[in-house]
């Protein structure tokens, strides 16, 4: 047993890998999508909330994380493998539709899977990313260079076994705090010149009152067994999958949605998200949502898990 939660685990194998998955109670599907640098434990708050409340909460540990499947290749990571994979998981479970939470690239996974599989979807919570409108001109990368420079973290993570080499030089511990608690006051997450992000952020000295040191170290010691390279392929996928995903150019999300995110994460002000999430754009893209924010910073699902968790099960109540 984990730390505070009572979970099965098991192994499910689709869409040509291994999945490790955690998994409680019965009843409606809700499928729980963590982010990076993280696992399914990051969840273990929400798995024993929904449980209780009926609900049959899965939290798989994503294709390049944890005790799932890892391939080396970024192009293994587009949105269309990890759609896959989740159908798969649907598939095992005999379960036709789900209600799909996601946080970070979680968030991101629910949104496409959403775009790209909407019957199988009753609804989705996505915490702290957007469902952004498709560039018609200009790759992500090439976008996010010319607004931020070569030392905006996703940058950094491009090149092949560069912030491998930088997050080396720190136990996972460490790790873990510098991104787990990240209080980024400046806003968007760049690097002064010559330097690697992760010597950038800050280790804060105290741990705050909503997580524990040996909830830190659960994800230290995952991390310590798989490496960063799996969530770093993620990032490098970015040009891939705008490539991949042009005939979607236009789609809108068509299941209901309900977007949560901290008024302090990073970007919410500086980089846009508040004026985006307010725009017209935004509605057009996503006509069927409701937006929740709430006081916290990126990973609001920890920071603030029993209100996210709340909120999540007001919006699948609101749409069962």
């Amino acid at each position: 047993m984990m730390i505070g939660c009572d979970v099965n685990h098991q192994t499910v194998k689709g869409n040509g890998i291994s999945m490790h998955v955690a998994e409680k109670g019965s009843g409606p599907l809700v499928l729980l999508l963590h982010g990076f640098p993280e696992t399914w434990f990051s969840w273990h708050r929400q798995i024993d909330f929904l449980a209780a409340h009926g609900f049959h909460a899965v939290a798989p540990d994503l294709r390049g994380f944890g005790d799932s499947d890892a391939p080396l290749s970024p192009s293994s990571y587009t949105w269309f493998h990890i759609t896959a994979d989740l159908i798969s998981l649907l598939d095992h479970f005999s379960s036709e539709k789900a209600y799909v939470v996601g946080t970070d690239w979680g968030a991101v996974a629910a949104w496409h899977l959403a775009l790209l599989r909407p019957d199988r979807v009753r609804g989705i919570v996505a915490l702290t990313v957007l469902f952004a409108p498709r560039f018609t001109d200009v790759k992500p990368l090439q976008s996010m260079r010319q607004m931020f420079g070569d030392d905006f973290y996703i940058c950094q993570f491009q090149e092949a076994g560069r912030a491998e080499r930088a997050l080396s030089r720190y136990d996972c511990a460490t790790v873990m705090k510098k991104f787990l608690l990240i209080n980024n006051k400046a806003g968007m997450l760049i690097a002064p010149p010559g330097t690697e992000i992760v010597d950038y952020l800050e280790t804060p000295a105290v741990t705050p009152p909503w997580i524990t040191e040996e909830e830190i170290q659960v994800f230290a010691d995952k991390f310590q067994e798989s490496g960063f390279t799996g969530g770093f392929n993620y990032y490098r996928a970015l040009n891939l999958n705008w490539e991949l995903l042009a005939p979607w150019q236009g789609a809108k999300i068509g299941v209901p949605a309900k977007l949560i995110v901290g008024d302090k994460d990073m970007g919410f002000e500086s980089g846009g998200t508040k004026e985006y999430i307010q725009s017209s754009t935004f509605k057009t893209v996503v006509p069927d949502h409701e937006i929740v924010i709430l006081d916290g910073h990126h990973f609001i699902h920890l920071e603030r898990a029993h209100q996210v968790s709340q909120e999540i099960l007001s919006f699948i109540l609101k749409h069962s």
